[in-house]
């Protein structure tokens, strides 16, 4: 057998793999679950070793950048996941069942079949921009807590100051009793709000959008990841900036921070994907053809488009950027006090 032969019998085993397979096909059902938990391993690990190995920069903005990172990681994938999960069940109860919940005009519009719908790029398109959405929502609420625990974080992990005994009733009892208010749902949500998204792929207008862009679902999940990215870092420095927990001396280090490494990620995150992407056509292209007779093939695909940019995105901005963006943004910050030190604060 030659050496040819054998590297494609290789290839065609590891691109038919059950664990391979399985893992995509979850990766495209829990597309944003993947991404929030990808990045709260990142944040809890990967960034605050690189920040705390910056060379040349205060301690203490160290210790901020990374009780930042920890809480945005652990707030950010709790968030994501009391809304991610039940939006990606009803979407997946969607799939199974297109002809209970969505009109026949619709399933004969966006595909030929109910059978056929999961297929369809149109019909993946809308599910995809609604699972992955998820994260978007709940970039601002994400940020406000973020700020809010990254005192707390400071006192717990550096013991930057001891609290008083008025303090710790507080933080036991953050609500008073007669403010707490009981979280009693009545009916079936789960179905409730399968109907309720239902309707978003009903509408006629997100349709003919679907119709239109079809054909750039490979890119729909680098997006959203971007436009979600911006609009945390820019919720993160205005809290920052309003904050009364964070140190004066120490704001705009950490914004300078953020958006450093948020504008660097984006920039360097687009261009990587689109060389891998472009470099790995014929890859996508052979894992079609092994593939070809599996149902669950358009799942695949999907999962693939998804894991591509979250892995090169989480690898940038925790992996490469913390000691550079960490290093920077105390040099900006330093340089601006000194340009104009009227309005430095001590």
């Amino acid at each position: 057998m030659s050496i040819s032969k054998i590297n494609s019998n290789i290839t065609t085993r590891i691109l038919k793999n059950k664990t391979l397979l399985k893992g995509l096909e979850k990766i495209s059902d829990h597309g944003t679950s993947f991404t929030a938990g990808t990045s709260l391993v990142m944040s809890l690990t990967v960034r605050p070793l690189a920040i705390f190995s910056t060379p040349d920069t205060e301690k203490e903005n160290k210790q901020y950048a990374a009780a930042n990172s920890i809480c945005s990681g652990l707030i950010k994938f709790g968030m994501v996941e009391a809304i991610a999960l039940p939006i990606e069940t009803a979407v997946k109860k969607i799939d199974k069942n297109p002809s209970k919940f969505l009109k026949e005009s619709t399933v004969k519009n966006l595909s030929n079949t109910p059978e056929t719908l999961a297929k369809s790029r149109s019909y993946k398109l809308i599910t995809q921009v609604i699972k992955l959405s998820t994260g978007l929502f709940t970039a601002i609420p994400k940020s406000m807590l973020t700020i809010a625990l990254i005192p707390i974080l400071m006192d717990k992990l550096f013991f930057r100051r001891k609290k008083s005994s008025d303090e710790n009733i507080q933080n036991q009892h953050p609500l008073n009793s007669d403010k707490q208010k009981s979280l009693n749902f009545t009916g079936n949500i789960s179905e409730k709000l399968t109907k309720g998204l239902s309707k978003i792929i009903d509408n006629e207008q997100v349709q003919k959008l679907a119709k239109k862009y079809e054909n750039k679902d490979k890119d729909i999940a680098k997006h959203i990841t971007a436009g979600t990215d911006i609009l945390l870092t820019s919720s993160f420095a205005y809290q920052t900036s309003k904050s009364k927990d964070i140190k004066e001396n120490r704001k705009k280090a950490l914004i300078y921070n953020n958006i450093i490494a948020t504008g660097i990620t984006i920039l360097g995150g687009y261009g990587i994907d689109n060389l891998i992407k472009n470099k790995t056509g014929k890859f996508i292209e052979k894992f079609k053809q092994i593939n070809a007779g599996d149902a669950k093939l358009p799942k695949y695909i999907e999962g693939i488009n998804i894991l591509r940019p979250a892995i090169i995105f989480a690898a940038i901005y925790y992996g490469i950027l913390p000691i550079f963006s960490t290093y920077l943004a105390e040099k900006i910050d330093k340089f601006i006090e000194k340009r104009n030190p009227k309005n430095s604060i001590n």
